[in-house]
């Protein structure tokens, strides 16, 4: 790797930067690091890498090309295809593993963060009393962590069947039932379309807010490079942009019960809602096999109560109603988190009063998770390495 620093000496290096979790994010950070010289150490609490993709439903395959969702140092093969499935990139997160000889523990779980004692570095605990001393802290703990199930009236008391997402695999067990989707995010408009295509006998798709649907790709190009181009574009320009590309590849689904977005799609971004790439929904609702309806406002034993009044009693109900980051018990009492949960600063940017405490896959930006994490992981590394090299 030329142009980089002499590697530092790894059997000088008495506490590693300890990875939390063994995702696509804690993976790249770790194999960044090793590759300047920094010895890694990912801690996992599963028993294998990847372990939230391996939750996923059977029919899933990635929004962003493989050729701009690789990891640093090892590209994904050609055979996966231009969308990647699932079980490809989990094979190919065990073999980025195995490939950049990454140090990892499973079946571990980090438990909380503190500052060391002796004022340097990080002491980490863990299941099993375990107690780790650490020279920097990389978070991977994923965006996906814990399923949020909404807190609506009556949920408690639902005598229906309500799932979250994270527990949907396939749809075979909802064969001629009538099933309700909730949430029109990627996840929820993708499982939609996976239940009419699979023998579901009616499909609901709960709307709270009418989301930008894009293509995932015209005429050959991905919407994936378009949001590289557009991140550092004004908000106003993008938003205009978004409208006539809308208008001229996305036909008006108003009369289907999804109206066009009053809001500007790179506004919507930038308040954390990713737009609806395209895997068959807009054919679906326009050939009447997904319905979208009215948001749920509550839940009247087994009845669903929907926003407009009506009240209905589908066989089961699927919430893709997003995760919670779940970082309070860990890094809570560090001020490193904001209002809503989510850590303060991402990639190498660390706060004052946490030096060597790193976040890395916690935002879902338009340019694609997977190479955002990459570079990520680059100057976590940069960073990191530069920080070992500078006196106290």
């Amino acid at each position: 790797m030329s142009g980089l620093p002499t590697p530092l000496d790894l059997t000088t290096q008495p506490r590693p930067v300890y990875v939390i979790g063994a995702g696509p994010a804690g993976l790249a950070a770790a194999a960044a690091l090793r590759a300047r010289g920094v010895r890694a150490v990912v801690v996992e609490k599963s028993d294998a890498v990847g372990t939230s993709w391996r939750r996923h439903y059977d029919r899933l395959h990635l929004h962003t090309t493989r050729r701009l969702s690789a990891l640093p140092g090892l590209a994904m093969p050609r055979r996966f295809g231009r969308w990647v499935s699932r079980d490809d990139l989990v094979r190919y997160l065990e073999k980025y593993a195995e490939v950049h000889e990454l140090e990892l523990v499973t079946g571990v779980e980090v438990t909380r963060i503190e500052p060391a004692a002796d004022g340097d570095g990080w002491t980490l605990h863990a299941t099993g009393g375990r107690i780790m001393a650490a020279g920097a802290v990389v978070v991977a703990t994923g965006f996906n962590h814990t399923p949020a199930l909404p807190d609506l009236p009556g949920r408690e008391a639902y005598t229906g069947r309500l799932l979250h997402a994270a527990d949907y695999r396939n749809p075979e067990p909802y064969a001629d039932q009538d099933v309700l989707v909730v949430g029109v995010g990627n996840t929820g408009a993708e499982i939609a379309v996976d239940l009419a295509e699979g023998g579901a006998a009616r499909v609901r798709l709960a709307v709270r807010t009418t989301p930008h649907i894009v293509r995932r790709s015209t005429a050959g190009w991905p919407a994936q490079r378009t949001g590289i181009l557009v991140r550092r574009l004004p908000v106003r320009l993008v938003d205009r942009l978004g409208a006539l590309v809308a208008k001229a590849s996305v036909p008006d689904l108003s009369a289907y019960g999804l109206p066009r977005p009053a809001t500007g799609l790179y506004s919507r971004v930038r308040e954390g809602a990713i737009p609806v790439q395209d895997v068959g929904l807009i054919e679906a609702v326009r050939a009447g096999r997904v319905e979208p309806v009215a948001a749920v406002q509550a839940f009247d034993g087994a009845e669903v109560v929907l926003a407009d009044g009506s009240r209905i009693t589908p066989d089961a109900v699927i919430a893709a109603t997003g995760y919670r980051r779940a970082l309070e018990g860990l890094v809570g009492d560090l001020g490193v988190l904001d209002e809503r949960g989510r850590p303060r600063t991402h990639g190498a940017q660390t706060l004052e009063q946490a030096p060597g405490l790193y976040f890395t896959g916690f935002t879902n930006p338009i340019s694609g998770m997977l190479r955002e994490v990459a570079l990520d992981a680059a100057k976590i590394a940069k960073a990191e390495s530069r920080r070992m090299r500078t006196p106290a």
